[in-house]
């Protein structure tokens, strides 16, 4: 042997001398290392700080010099030899030969002894490295992937980590997002300006030789941040972070070094959830490819390690001999990535391993078949039990070496046992040929020849050198070495007493639980239909039955209402039958897996089936993908056989959903006998069957919401779940929604695992099927930005699925399962990864058709094109002509969606979504980075993703000021809803749901506010008017510019309401966004309110004007004979006390009344002409008709008496109807049921009419003949309606109804006329005043002091009369406050809400007879219900009352301010006092100027005495008052009243009037002008008198089925043609018909005819319905719930 020895050699032989050497100046020596760059200065630090003595500083000094390699050996010597001359000498004549027994002991010894130092040196490094990343309490309490997967700001940013503690969660983010920058572990440095000028001023040489502070200082190596992370990371999270790895094509930790504990990890659970696919040589001809779990694939393991230092590196060799051609990839970590310079401090003795796996081309594949390469991390020497397990698993061991000596040939010598081929790696050194010593002795002992031994020396080419070490393996690997897999691995390690990660009680107990239902499945088919019964067939039947319950396609010729019972009788059955099951064996062992309190228990059960699963699904695929091509092969045009096989890969998935979903059907079918009443709640079995799964749900797993199989939402199961859930948040469950959607296999899944590092199924021969939910929590720093909880992520299957292709109805399906998801959330990403321009045009019409109806329901979710697979820089800008040509054909598919939606509408994409095609088009590149199986992750894949995943949220950011996010049980309400729109054919008008309809209801009951505030407003204003009206004299109407104020008074009120719908609309109320495409038809309403009231304040106004005008003549005529009395009355004083004697009071009577009488028959007043009013309407009429004919004119002629002409002598006749119209329709209807409709229409006219009458007749005015002319126009255009048209009437029914109407009319005209008369005669009025003039004559001529009396005459002749006309003017507006503000106010809030609380009272009563007026007479009804209502309340003692006083106290209380401050006027005189009182109360009192005349003549009384006299009568006038009022009766109040109550709150709940064409079911709709008409619920239309023609008994159809059968109708409106009902809005477009949103949702009014059949039938002449036999069972407490389900009263 060569007597040169290495300096590294030199310094392990003779560690004992060179101990005691250093240690006596061992600070001088590390002085002199780190001047001279042996040692860093942290190096140095280090030891300097240790608290040890010197002999133990040296020996750690000497292991670190040693570490460093050959080359600082030698360095580390020649210090030595500078600092003690002749060193060197004296060590190597030192002996060589072998050591005596006793240096071999003391050797071993020492051995031991740095055993134990390196141990608590590894704890130390340890504590070191978890003190830098500040990782400390998580050594304890470790990460779990639900905190890590939590949605975060800093999850949000991407930066490079600026401090070490960012280390771990920069890896644990860019991993879970398959980042393969995830292992860079550089720290971003800061670039301040005071850093910028310090780098600027720094010396050349600072530069170029920089000091020997280096990188090591400020960062980690990235194999201590994996180790660090995974020793505190839970087993799951250590899960993910492998299997994100292995996506990576990173390598993988085999072994974790000792580092809590004495003794290495095996990593198998770690890597138990990685599949491979690849294909084998074997089958590259055939195309077939093998699919197996990593840890079950048994090949070849190649392991590699080094023996000392070396001059290159192992990992880096490893990497290039990994590596295909033109595809460099960093498998292992070396020393030349970022931060691989870094002194290790944990992860020497880390064992990596990494695999090959053929693609099947072999001219580029480096192996026909799969290898495992395992590389160890540090010097083989310092881990011996790494290198014992590698010698047992390895089918060769690469051994790299510098050299070898003595102590490495003692060690190799010592493998002479081992079955293990062994290669050596050697670099051609100095001592190269001490080497080749060694090997030529080694060589027979570890049986290896020169093909073993490969040289690379400095200069050796490393491409040519790559070939050769592949060479070498190939031929290993082609010699049937031994071959483990990692699973059995696992044995070796625990010989070797090697923990394994999955050897804890838990894992072990959970595998033998999930073993037990794996041993059971021998065939998938056969144990889904022995093992899971509730689905298969009896799953796939009851979908059929639900989904054809909305849509009634095989209807046939059975009645709706009886083939919907019978339907409902089989899903009863099918129920039954699932309840005859038993929860199977595997069925039991999987819910005793899944229900324990333990977390981590629940976790590994579900990963063990979910690996058992999916094991035995790629056998089973493997075997039938064979079986499939051997039948197409040999089959021929025999497609059967082809399609059995297809239909067994269809049916041979099983999977934990399936299991899960049994559970679901199990208790949903106890949900229904629960409901049907044929279980009690306390013999429940599976109650606790959703809590299990909600906390599965919140544990991170995801939930199935649509069954794949069977295209299915089992909405029972999953409502109950999520309301578990909400329970368990405490009800904080704000969640954003956001969903994905595209064709299959294009990576929608793989898309939302790298954004949200969720685990998605993407794997397994398995698509997903269906939809699953995931909830992702948001952590509090993001929930107030976010506004939300949570993020609930849905992943869907694919459009467009081969397997479905073939159906008739996949584009049915695909829509419906677009249309739900795109519903369901506030963001939807299209995937559109492929290349068929035909192909996707189908998804673009698929989604926007979904997006048309959302738009239409009035959700617009956010919608987010991915283009996937386009990797140039300059995409972007290149798509541009693409980009237009999608926003084209968006919008060409938007208008088909709409037409085959039936909407005449030309409408663009952007209508029905803000769609920016700039910003809402995302291009990623492909997901692999070469070829697959061997292709990484590509980078810009998942940097791409992060951008868009932080677009998102920045949406949300931004929504969230705009819209509440929904809760839980909104989200669920939107789900029933969707999903039971989507089940039916017409998804538009079958939309119906609970949150709109509550959203719709606040909107409307908001809007019934600002109605009745603008109402309100305007009535005070009318009142105001009509006061000022009456109290203004001739000069002062002709210049009123009234007009104008009103013009400028309704505008405010219409701007005002208008304001106030867009506050709200703007003020983030939940759900808003539902109805805005209501707003319009509120705007409409407000427009129209304000025309009403328009019209309503003019004619009043109008009308009090005409009024007063009329008076005018009469009232200069009293003034005249006033001035004539007056002056009669002061001669009389004068002759009176001219007398001698004074007078008796009898004698002033005396003289008083000759002097009345005289002056009377002197100026003879002249009375008012009486007019027969009659004359005056025949004349109007005669002229109305004289157009209509010979006929029609006589039969005006022989009505002879008009007063005997009323509107309720009217009766129908059969003569009314045209003959020829009888004759030809008579075989489709009844007369009676013809003549009912003409009939309705004249009581909707009579009323009209009636109303304007009234109106008239109570204005207190003279009769005008335009009240004639306004009423004959008023008929005139209701004659001319289509309504009316299509009865075919005759004319004389119009020619009666109007001789009755004006009859009335007449009959009412008159009386007014005559009362008219009666009030203004001017004989009458004089005598009026006759008491007050002889009072005052009295009082003057006993000189009495008057001011009393006059006063207390001013109180009663003008103040009492005028406060009495005030409290009635203010009462009826009081009195509508105070019923919309008090308790009751909630049954006239809303349409609906009325609706509810009317039939809710019905049901209590169960009158028929109170039905019969509701349906028949709904107006009549109603007004009737609300002054039943009003009187009801009003009876009771104090109600009425209080509004009355507190209008009384309010006006006499201003008379009294008034009072004073005209008396601190000064005013002297009375007249002038009395004028200004007047003119200052003019807008609220009406004081007769009649009276006034009398109190102001001869008045001399002092204003001020005058005023306090006033003021004293005041209480006593408020007390008769009030006294008068308690005597009047509510009837006779409530007629005084200008502002009817009962015809307001009519108004507010009455709406437009408009009933369903075929139930006659009131509208709903709020406002008054809205387009469409709707209600709530429907009832069967025989209710509404209608019958068979043939039977005439009646019908029990509903309308509300009808529009979702094939059924059809004929009317008069279709020309009696018969026409689809689905189809029923060509001929009612206004009406929106929504079919029943559930079985029960129509019990109201079925119980109701079910209770009153014969009662109805009696009263509509016609025959009993024959009712369906399950509607006999409906109950009141049913129909009392079906009726608060259907108006959300629950």
């Amino acid at each position: 042997m060569a007597s040169a020895e290495k300096p590294s050699d030199i310094i392990q032989k003779e560690r004992k001398q060179l101990i005691e050497i250093i240690r006596e100046d061992l600070e001088l020596v590390l002085d002199d290392l780190v001047s001279q760059s042996i040692i860093t200065e942290e190096e140095y630090e280090a030891l300097d700080k240790l608290k040890e003595d010197s002999r133990k500083k040296t020996r750690k000094l000497l292991i670190l010099v040693q570490k460093k390699g050959g080359g600082a050996c030698g360095q580390f010597l020649e210090r030595l030899e500078i600092a003690y001359p002749g060193l060197n000498l004296a060590l190597q004549c030192s002996d060589h030969g072998c050591s005596s027994l006793e240096q071999k002991a003391e050797i071993q010894q020492e051995a031991e002894q740095e055993e134990k130092h390196l141990a608590k040196d590894r704890r130390g490094a340890l504590k070191d490295i978890l003190t830098k990343l500040k990782l400390q309490k998580n050594q304890s309490k470790k990460f779990s992937q639900k905190e890590v997967l939590e949605i975060s700001s800093e999850s949000l940013e991407e930066c490079t980590p600026r401090t070490m503690e960012d280390l771990p969660w920069n890896f644990l983010r860019k991993i879970l997002a398959l980042n393969v920058t995830a292992r860079s572990t550089r720290l971003e440095k800061g670039t301040s300006d005071d850093q910028r000028e310090k780098e600027e001023n720094k010396r050349i040489d600072e530069i170029i030789f920089p000091s020997i502070k280096m990188d090591e200082s400020i960062s980690v190596n990235p194999l201590d941040v994996l180790c660090a992370v995974l020793l505190c990371s839970d087993r799951f999270l250590q899960q993910e972070i492998l299997f994100k790895m292995s996506m990576c094509q990173f390598a993988l930790p085999l072994l974790l070094p000792p580092l809590e504990t004495s003794q290495c990890t095996l990593m198998l659970w770690a890597m138990r959830d990685i599949v491979k696919k690849w294909r084998p040589h074997s089958l590259a001809d055939s195309r077939g490819f093998k699919e197996e779990s990593l840890v079950l694939t048994s090949m070849p393991t190649i392991s590699f390690v080094r023996m000392g230092s070396l001059s290159f590196s192992k990992s880096k060799l490893l990497n290039e001999f990994l590596s295909l051609s033109q595809q460099h990839h960093d498998f292992f970590v070396h020393r030349d990535i970022e931060g691989g310079n870094i002194f290790r401090g944990i992860a020497d003795g880390l064992v990596e391993i990494a695999w090959y796996f053929p693609g099947g081309q072999k001219s580029s594949d480096l192996f026909p078949e799969p290898v495992a390469f395992a590389n160890l991390h540090g010097d083989l020497e310092s881990h011996h039990a790494q290198f014992n397990f590698l010698s047992e698993i390895s089918s060769a061991i690469f051994i790299s070496a510098d050299c070898i000596n003595e102590k490495e040939y003692k060690f190799l010598l010592s493998l002479k046992e081992s079955s293990t081929e062994y290669y050596f790696i050697l670099e051609c050194g100095e001592n190269f040929g001490k080497t080749w010593d060694y090997l030529n002795d080694l060589a027979p002992v570890l049986k290896f020849n020169n093909s073993h031994i490969l040289e690379k020396a400095a200069r050796t080419n490393t491409a040519e050198f790559v070939e050769q070490l592949r060479s070498t393996v190939g031929r290993i690997v082609s010699a049937h070495p031994k071959r483990l897999s990692i699973d059995n691995m696992a044995a070796v390690a625990r010989e070797l007493s090697i923990q394994v990660d999955e050897d804890s009680q838990e894992c072990q107990d959970t595998h033998r639980c999930a073993l037990e239902i794996r041993e059971d499945v021998r065939d998938v088919a056969m144990y889904k239909k022995d093992m899971l019964k509730l689905q298969c067939d009896l799953l796939k039947n009851l979908a059929k039955v639900e989904k054809e319950l909305c849509r009634m396609e095989r209807q046939g010729d059975v009645p709706s209402e009886k083939y919907r019972s019978e339907l409902v009788g089989k899903l009863m059955a099918l129920r039954q039958q699932q309840n005859e099951c038993d929860l199977s064996t595997g069925l039991i062992n999987f819910i005793h897996g899944i229900d324990h309190s333990q977390s981590a228990k629940k976790h590994y059960f579900l990963k063990w089936m979910k690996f058992n699963l999916d094991c035995i699904a790629r056998v089973n695929l493997s075997k039938l993908r064979d079986e499939y091509k051997e039948k197409c092969r040999s089959s021929g045009d025999d497609s059967q056989k082809v399609a059995e096989v297809d239909h067994l890969i269809s049916s041979s998935s099983l999977g934990i959903e399936h299991f899960m979903r049994e559970l679901g059907q199990f208790y949903e079918a106890e949900c229904y006998e629960v409901e049907e009443g044929k279980l009690s709640k306390t013999r429940r079995q599976f109650v606790d069957f959703p809590s299990i799964a909600a906390d599965l749900m919140l544990e991170g797993f995801p939930l199935e919401l649509i069954d794949g199989d069977v295209s299915n939402i089992p909405l029972q199961w999953i409502t109950d779940v999520l309301t578990l859930l909400n329970s368990k948040l405490r009800s904080q469950s704000k969640m954003f929604v956001i969903t994905v959607l595209g064709v299959q296999s294009t990576g929608k899944s793989t898309l939302l695992n790298t954004m949200f590092g969720l685990q998605f199924a993407v794997s397994s021969g398995r698509c997903t099927r269906g939809a699953f939910m995931t909830l992702l929590k948001v952590r509090e720093n993001l929930i107030h930005e976010l506004g939300c909880d949570f993020i609930l992520v849905i992943d869907t299957e694919g459009l467009k699925a081969p397997e479905l292709a073939k159906l008739e109805d996949s584009y049915q399906h695909d829509n419906e399962l677009a249309t739900l998801v795109i519903g369901l959330s506030d963001i939807t990403i299209v995937n559109m990864a492929m290349e068929n321009a035909t192909e996707m045009k189908d998804i673009l019409q698929i989604v926007t058709h979904a997006f048309l109806r959302m738009e239409r329901i009035g959700h617009k979710p956010n919608c987010q094109f991915v283009h996937q697979n386009v990797s140039d820089v300059s995409a972007h800008d290149q798509n541009m002509r693409d980009r237009k040509h999608l926003v084209e054909q968006l919008n060409e598919m938007t208008q088909a969606a709409a037409k085959m939606e039936k909407l005449d509408k030309d409408i663009k994409f952007s209508d029905i979504m803000d769609y920016d095609p700039e910003i809402h088009n995302w291009y990623i590149p492909g997901l692999w980075h070469g070829v697959p199986p061997m292709a990484s992750v590509n980078r810009g894949y998942s940097e791409k993703v992060f951008e868009l995943k932080k677009y998102l949220f920045e949406f949300l950011r931004e929504r969230s000021g705009k819209r509440s996010p929904k809760d839980i049980p909104q989200f669920i309400e939107w789900l029933k809803s969707l999903w039971n729109a989507v089940k039916h054919e017409n998804f538009i008008f079958s939309f119906r749901n609970s949150l709109i309809a509550e959203a719709y209801n606040q909107l409307s009951t908001k809007y019934s506010e600002w109605d009745w505030g603008f109402r309100r407003e305007m009535h005070l204003w009318v009142s105001e008017q009509e006061t000022l009206i009456q109290n203004a004299s001739p000069d002062e109407l002709d210049c009123w510019n009234w007009q104008l104020e009103l013009q400028e008074k309704l505008l405010s009120g219409e701007q005002q309401i208008l304001e106030s719908l867009n506050s709200y609309f703007e003020s983030g109320a939940s759900n808003l966004h539902l109805v805005e495409r209501y707003r319009e038809d509120f705007v409409r309403s407000t427009k129209s309110l304000k025309s009403e009231l328009e019209s309503y304040s003019y004619n009043k106004c109008k009308d009090a004007i005409h009024i007063k005008k009329g008076g005018q003549k009469i009232d200069s005529l009293q003034t005249e004979y006033l001035k004539v009395i007056e002056g009669k009355v002061d001669r009389l004083l004068e002759e009176c006390r001219k007398e001698e004697h004074r007078l008796e009071h009898y004698m002033l009577e005396r003289e008083f009344e000759r002097m009345w009488t005289k002056t009377l028959s002197e100026i003879s007043p002249v009375p008012l002409e009486n007019r027969q009013i009659y004359v005056d309407v025949e004349r109007y009429l005669r002229k109305d008709l004289s157009h209509r004919g010979s006929s029609v004119n006589l039969k005006v002629q022989e009505a002879t008496n008009w007063l005997n002409y009323r509107m309720n002598t009217f009766e129908m006749k059969s003569e009314y109807i045209n003959p020829s119209f009888w004759r030809r329709v008579k075989s489709m209807f009844s007369d009676q049921e013809h003549l009912c409709k003409a009939e309705e229409f004249a009581k909707a006219l009579k009323s009209s009419c009636m109303q304007y009458i009234n109106e008239k007749a109570s204005s207190r005015g003279d009769y005008d003949e335009n009240y004639c002319v306004e009423l004959l126009h008023l008929i005139n255009e209701k004659l001319q309606l289509r309504e009316f048209t299509k009865l075919q009437t005759t004319p004389s029914f119009e020619v009666d109804l109007k001789l009755h109407i004006l009859g009335e009319a007449a009959h009412s005209f008159q009386k007014m006329h005559e009362d008219f008369v009666k009030e203004n005669d001017p004989r009458v009025r004089l005598e009026k005043l006759k008491p007050q003039y002889f009072s005052t004559f009295t009082d003057l001529y006993l000189e009495k002091d008057a001011h009393q009396n006059r006063a207390k005459n001013f109180c009663d002749q003008c103040l009492h009369p005028a406060l009495v006309d005030y409290v009635n003017r203010r009462l009826g507006i009081e009195i509508v406050d105070d019923l919309l503000l008090g308790t009751q106010s909630i049954e006239c809030a809303s349409r609906s809400f009325f609706q509810f609380t009317v039939l809710k009272e019905l049901l209590e009563k169960r009158n028929v007879n109170n039905y019969l007026k509701y349906i028949t007479a709904y107006e009549k009804f109603v007004k009737s219900w609300i002054w039943r209502q009003i009187l009801e309340r009003y009876r009771k003692k104090g109600n009425l009352e209080n509004l009355e006083n507190e209008i009384l106290s309010a006006i006499v209380k201003k008379i009294r301010e008034m009072l004073k401050n005209l008396v601190h006027k000064g005013v002297e005189k009375i007249p002038e006092f009395l004028e200004m009182f007047c003119k200052e109360m003019q807008k609220e009192l009406v004081i007769s100027k009649d009276s006034l005349v009398g109190i102001q003549f001869k008045n001399m009384s002092n204003p001020s005495q005058f005023a306090a006299y006033v003021e004293n009568f005041l209480p006593d006038m408020e007390k008769q008052i009030v006294s008068e009022f308690d005597a009047l009766d509510l009837e006779s109040k409530f007629s005084k009243l200008p502002v009817k109550p009962q015809d307001e709150l009519f108004k507010r709940v009455f709406g437009c009037g408009k009933q369903c064409p075929f139930c006659k079911v009131p509208c709903e709709a709020g406002g008054g002008a809205h387009k469409e008409h709707f209600a709530s619920v429907h009832r069967p239309q025989g209710l509404g008198r209608y019958r068979e023609i043939d039977s005439q008994k009646l019908m029990y159809g509903l309308c509300s089925t009808y529009v979702a059968s094939q059924w059809q109708f004929k009317t008069l409106d279709t020309g009696w043609e018969w026409h689809p009902y689905k189809d029923y809005r060509a001929y009612y477009p206004d009406w929106c018909i929504q079919p029943d949103p559930s079985i029960h949702a129509s019990d109201y009014w079925k119980f109701v005819f079910k209770e009153f059949n014969h009662d109805f039938a009696h009263h509509y002449n016609a025959k009993t319905a024959d009712l369906p036999e399950d509607w006999k069972n409906i109950t009141e407490k049913q129909a009392l719930e079906a009726l608060k389900e259907t108006y959300n009263m629950k």
